[in-house]
């Protein structure tokens, strides 16, 4: 696994410190794409010396570093400097499965805002119900449906507002819904 580049710079965003956003992308974001690539390593070795004794702890940090990583990078993708209103397939959807686009707002803000601890606030598409739902995934690799496809990610790990807003996570939820980047969630709905 690399790492994908931005499409903005550490300093664009109003409400996020240049700290903030370079430390996010190169310290936390990095880490895990280097640990995953490591994990992938260590299961090769241990495949190839039939030595499974580490197996579970293994596993168990694939699964952890993997989804820090792609969770990154799908929030990375999603939230961009510039206003971009929802709109097409996505927000119909959006007004379909929530009964309107401030009920969503209003469901996905309480979602982030009230995670218990560190996590991820996520609205994707569950395939067998037809549905969008809004999961909140903490540690990552915790609290799935299998068949859920992220389409919108937003980062609620304490290094994600910390810096900036301190122990206000409702004003970086907020901040953070307005910089959603809807091109990018409306390109993974219609990939679906």
């Amino acid at each position: 696994m690399e790492m994908i580049p931005l499409d903005y710079n550490y300093n664009d965003f109003d409400f996020l410190s240049e700290e903030n956003l370079r430390n996010h992308y190169e310290v936390l974001y990095k880490g895990y794409v280097n640990n995953y690539n490591k994990v992938l390593e260590d299961l090769k070795f241990a495949r190839e010396t039939n030595n499974f004794t580490n197996i579970k702890c293994l596993e168990k940090n694939l699964a952890f570093q993997g989804a820090g990583a792609v969770l990154h990078e799908l929030f990375f993708e999603n939230i961009t400097p510039n206003k971009v209103e929802a709109k097409g397939e996505v927000l119909e959807k959006i007004e379909k499965d929530f009964e309107s686009f401030d009920s969503f707002k209003n469901q996905f803000i309480s979602n982030i805002t009230n995670i218990e601890g560190s996590g991820w606030g996520i609205l994707g598409f569950s395939k067998s119900i037809d549905k969008l739902i809004i999961l909140q995934a903490e540690k990552h690799q915790d609290q799935t449906i299998w068949d859920f496809v992220p389409l919108l990610v937003i980062d609620i790990w304490e290094h994600a507002y910390y810096l900036d807003f301190i122990t206000d996570k409702k004003a970086y939820a907020e901040k953070m819904f307005d910089s959603i980047n809807w091109n990018v969630v409306e390109k993974r709905y219609k990939n679906l």
